[in-house]
């Protein structure tokens, strides 16, 4: 089976302390370390794990720049066949759309049986795996927690749902998933794994390469455009009871009486 990982370069939250930007609009960014986006890991983990069942290659691809090499090669070191860095001046500024058409017209200069994408990014939303699957007209399931194989050209998939349920379908393929974290418990990745594949070529595709329009993607063709980033004003905070139960309950009591909550 031939499975494509869309991965992304994000914040790490674990390492920085996040500032807005003075002029408003962004994040300080300067100082940020980054890292591959952590759901993302979880869904390398899981095309590492159907591929040593069933057989077959994993390729990891990212839109970006030059930085965002680092990202192909940790998860290369995890154990991906192939790395691809998808890079041109005109993606710029792409919102969710702009960077699902990138990665559409990646999709089509290849042979893929699965796509799979983290649940969602950690510095933006849960838009690009259902947009690409849209416009791929592939069949889409997210939040996924479990994927088995089947023997007519199917997957049978658990996806999780409100409540705590689960909801089992299958799926055919070709077909796209956004994995949900927890599916698995994603390798360690050490610095002799690092090295060892430092020098691997990675190819870098522009618009060119992938025969794209150039109004499909960049920040001229985006519907969506970031304004501002505020921080919420703060509250009061919280009032903290103590006492017996029966206490706490008259006093939960008093204090709906107090605000108007009961007559």
């Amino acid at each position: 089976m031939e499975i494509l990982v869309c991965v992304k370069r994000a914040p790490d939250t674990s390492e920085n302390e996040i500032q807005l930007a003075a002029a408003g609009g962004d994040i300080e960014r300067d100082d940020l370390v980054y890292s591959v986006n952590e759901p993302d890991n979880y869904a390398v983990e899981e095309a590492l794990q159907i591929v040593a069942r069933t057989g077959g290659s994993v390729t990891v691809a990212t839109v970006g720049g030059e930085e965002d090499e680092e990202v192909l090669r940790r998860e290369m070191a995890m154990g991906a066949n192939r790395g691809v860095l998808i890079s041109d001046d005109g993606f710029t500024g792409s919102d969710g759309r702009g960077t699902a058409a990138i990665l559409k017209s990646f999709v089509e200069t290849g042979r893929y049986d699965l796509i799979l994408t983290g649940v969602q990014a950690e510095d933006g939303c849960a838009q690009v795996g259902g947009m690409l699957a849209a416009m791929l007209d592939y069949p889409f399931a997210s939040l996924v927690t479990s994927i088995e194989v089947l023997q007519n050209g199917k997957l049978k998939i658990a996806r999780e749902i409100e409540g705590g349920s689960k909801e089992i379908n299958h799926i055919d393929l070709p077909c796209v998933l956004s994995i949900q974290t927890g599916i698995n418990e994603p390798r360690y990745v050490g610095m002799r794994g690092i090295r060892q594949i430092a020098s691997v070529p990675i190819p870098t595709l522009g618009a060119s390469d992938l025969g794209m329009d150039g109004g499909a993607a960049g920040r001229a063709a985006a519907k969506v455009r970031r304004v501002d980033y505020f921080t919420p004003p703060e509250g009061k905070g919280a009032k903290i009871l103590t006492g017996s139960r029966e206490e706490i309950v008259d006093q939960v009591m008093e204090l709906l009486k107090a605000e108007g909550g009961l007559n």
